[in-house]
């Protein structure tokens, strides 16, 4: 058993694969796991205060600059931890409840969080304090009061933020801070990230929205899972690149060509 309860989230370098449960991180060597060992290499756990519960550590991004690894944490803060020692290093306040998500914003020593409270908060990590903090669901063109202010999913493109959840999934100018687009996608996106001139983007949905930043929606791809939890894409193959979707379903969907699935891994 890895964690006692859920698996929030994986990362990978290419000697360990890191998980994060309810309060903990795990470190887990690759060269156990192919030969079938099942024995964590370390276990880590943030300082979370005087809470009576534990909160959950909901996302992790790896920082290959530095070796250092951020979580997004459940007692509303995002938690840095340098790889090499194991040492936290800073903790990033600032949110008003749990944090959902967290992404670098490349060519920066920045990073950005998206939390319950309905934020997007931009952060310095050479000084671990808070650069802006956008509130997302007060601007009219991406409330949606029906489906709350909290956001689930964000990435980063240079000076662009992709951010969804509660509101509409939109694109915004991070210099101007203003939304720029604005999708018509159904539902609440979970999950999002740039892929060339795209946006793919996925959610309580059976579908992977492909969106052109100019605001149209250029195709949905079925997918099994009925709400996807997980998309990934194996950047370290420049010829071969695969986009795998997992949600709610016992199969991880495969695509070798975005636009349509190849095949699905099924766990029984």
């Amino acid at each position: 058993v890895a964690h006692d309860g859920p698996v929030y989230s994986l990362v990978s370098n290419s000697r360990q694969l890191i998980s994060s449960g309810t309060g903990d991180i795990k470190g887990w060597n690759w060269n156990d796991l192919i030969k079938k060992g099942c024995k964590e290499a370390w276990n880590r756990r943030p300082a979370f205060g005087t809470r009576l519960d534990i909160p959950e550590i909901n996302s992790l991004v790896l920082n290959q600059k530095d070796n250092s690894l951020l979580m997004a944490c459940g007692d509303n803060t995002v938690q840095v931890m340098d790889l090499e020692n194991g040492v936290f290093t800073q903790t990033l306040n600032g949110h008003q409840d749990y944090v959902h998500c967290v992404a670098l914003r490349d060519q920066h020593r920045e990073c950005v969080s998206g939390s319950e409270d309905g934020t997007v908060r931009l952060w310095d990590l050479r000084t671990a304090t808070q650069v802006q903090a956008i509130e997302v669901y007060k601007y009219e063109e991406c409330t949606r009061p029906q489906r709350g202010k909290w956001i689930a999913c964000l990435c980063t493109d240079s000076n662009w933020l992709v951010c969804g959840g509660g509101p509409a999934l939109s694109l915004w100018h991070l210099r101007s801070v203003t939304p720029t687009t604005v999708y018509p996608l159904q539902g609440s996106q979970l999950q999002a990230m740039f892929y060339q001139d795209l946006i793919l983007t996925a959610g309580d949905g059976p579908v992977i929205s492909h969106c052109q930043v100019s605001g149209d929606v250029k195709t949905e791809v079925p997918c099994t899972p009925a709400s996807v939890y997980s998309l990934r894409i194996n950047e370290r193959s420049q010829e071969h690149k695969v986009l795998t979707a997992a949600g709610s379903s016992n199969k991880i969907d495969v695509f070798t060509n975005f636009g349509y699935r190849a095949f699905s891994l099924r766990f029984t």
